[in-house]
């Protein structure tokens, strides 16, 4: 079996290599034909005079292509800048889609070949790996030499991992022109989906999806014995795959706006965006069914059922962030910073992130059902400034490309608009606790080794305390690594749920508060 994972192991970095490699072969040639097809008809004159000096020219290199075709657009726009023309400036970014028309590649030719020998190569090889672990040992979770590995706790592996997460996602979210071949790569299968060729954001969803099934069956071996962590997980793949991916492709494919019915705003945070509410207004019935169910989660919904179950319905069973950081981020759970401080930096900064998308989205509606009388289209900056902000440098860049460096949930502690509303309910009405039995507990520190959320999980238990905290998704592995059974995942009456207890110090007693 050994040597069953050295192969599938040594697979996944060769598929990993050819992926990272594809961006960068093949020619770019750019033709007049190009521009009128990728670009807006009320630019394509001028884009067409713009890019003459491009017609024609063979660039052996993408940075070269982006390069010449950046250029040549910032010097026009800087010209009328200069002279205050800000009518004719240019703003859209039109080097995407233009690069991956004038590419030239193998790809191009044969693209379900490369994905093959790229993304699929890299998944058999995981699976390779994946489907040997664990064999023969008994179930239970422990240390396991965690803090010695040079992948789990920030050594050299850890931060080659992490520094090609941080340059995939500043990539896909601010430089997309220089992936374009990735993407051209999955176009068969975009049309097959919805009928469209492929978008960053595709490639994006595509390899999102992909990483939480793997990854989610390497938590079937992890976890085995365990059916909370196995059901969990399984509902964790099944959301992302069909509410995430399929279904909002296949509504592309109806010709209806793309949605994804388990997002909730805040976390979906361009709900109430005046093309989002147009696009489903206009969509007949199904448009109107997409506007009153994400207003009845938002209103009903998410409050109804964080009372009964805690905020674990949603962040650990459903949310296709959690998804992923529950399964690929699974190794780098221990990273989490249990200190005081960071809790304190958390409870600020998460619940700012709430108060900057709740006041955001009140100025976009007033706005909007005030036709564009308040603040004009400057609304568009105050969304590009929380899109660029919060949607891609904190969720994408930080969120997920510092796994390896600060654990897997830094976003759903530090960043998630949705996290805080749901841990200001959890914490003060629901019925959701994990319970405690301080008589059983010896100390061994796994409860709080493996809390993604940053919570000394121990000191409760030593203590005898619920614990209750509106940070906690109770993703129970806490209790899953708990080697006797102190802990346990509640949904009980509201009476007991925080209880005070005494601890004797000397003669004195001090009260200790969940």
């Amino acid at each position: 079996m050994k040597k069953l994972q050295v192969l599938g192991l040594g697979l996944f970095i060769v598929g990993l290599s050819i992926f990272s490699y594809l961006p960068f072969i093949g020619q770019y040639q750019l033709e007049e034909t190009m521009v009128e097809a990728e670009v807006k008809s009320e630019h394509q004159e001028v884009m067409l005079s713009i890019l003459r000096p491009m017609f024609g020219e063979t660039y052996q290199i993408n940075f070269q292509f982006i390069s010449d075709l950046n250029r040549l657009i910032d010097a026009h726009n800087d010209d009328l800048k200069i002279r205050e023309a800000w009518d004719e400036v240019i703003w859209d970014d039109y080097s995407f889609p233009l690069t991956k028309a004038a590419a030239n590649t193998p790809i191009s030719d044969y693209p379900l070949a490369y994905f093959s020998l790229s993304v699929l190569l890299a998944i058999f090889g995981a699976m390779l790996y994946i489907v040997p672990l664990y064999r023969g040992e008994p179930e239970g979770i422990k240390n396991n030499g965690i803090y010695f590995s040079s992948m789990k706790s920030r050594g050299l592996l850890g931060i080659i991992t992490g520094t090609y997460l941080i340059l995939f996602y500043v990539l896909l979210y601010w430089f997309p022109a220089y992936i374009a071949n990735l993407v051209i790569m999955v176009d068969p299968l975009s049309k097959a989906l919805s009928g469209q060729e492929a978008s960053q954001w595709f490639l994006y969803g595509l390899l999102y999806t992909l990483a939480i099934l793997v990854m989610g069956i390497r938590m079937f071996r992890k976890y085995k014995g365990n059916m909370y962590q196995t059901i969990r997980t399984a509902s964790v793949m099944f959301f992302q795959l069909a509410f995430a991916f399929l279904i909002p492709e296949i509504l592309i494919l109806l010709n209806k706006p793309w949605h994804d019915f388990k997002n909730i705003w805040p976390l979906d945070y361009s709900f109430f965006y005046d093309y989002r509410l147009e696009g489903m207004v206009s969509s007949g019935a199904l448009g109107m069914f997409m506007l009153v169910w994400g207003i009845v989660l938002i209103v009903i919904g998410v409050p109804l059922l964080t009372y009964f179950y805690g905020k674990r319905w949603y962040c650990s069973w459903v949310c296709g962030c959690g998804g992923l950081a529950e399964t690929l981020g699974d190794p780098y759970r221990q990273l989490s910073d249990k200190t005081l401080k960071a809790w304190k930096v958390e409870r600020y900064l998460v619940h700012g992130v709430l108060v900057f998308a709740v006041l955001m989205t009140a100025v976009t509606l007033a706005n909007y059902f005030m036709e564009f009388g308040l603040l004009g289209q400057a609304t568009n900056q105050l969304h590009s400034i929380y899109g660029f902000a919060i949607g891609a440098a904190f969720a994408g860049v930080v969120g997920t490309g510092f796994y390896p460096l600060m654990g897997n949930r830094v976003w759903c502690r530090f960043g998630c608009p949705l996290a805080a509303y749901l841990g200001i309910v959890q914490r003060f009405k629901s019925r959701f606790r994990i319970t405690t039995n301080g008589g059983q507990c010896i100390s061994c520190g796994n409860c709080s080794t493996y809390c993604e959320m940053g919570i000394d999980v121990r000191w409760y238990a030593q203590r005898g305390q619920n614990i209750v905290r509106a940070s906690c998704v109770g993703c129970g592995v806490c209790s899953a690594v708990c080697p006797r059974g102190v802990l346990k995942l509640e949904n009980g009456t509201e009476d007991g749920r925080i209880n005070d207890m005494p601890i004797i110090i000397g003669n004195k007693s001090v009260q200790v508060k969940s």
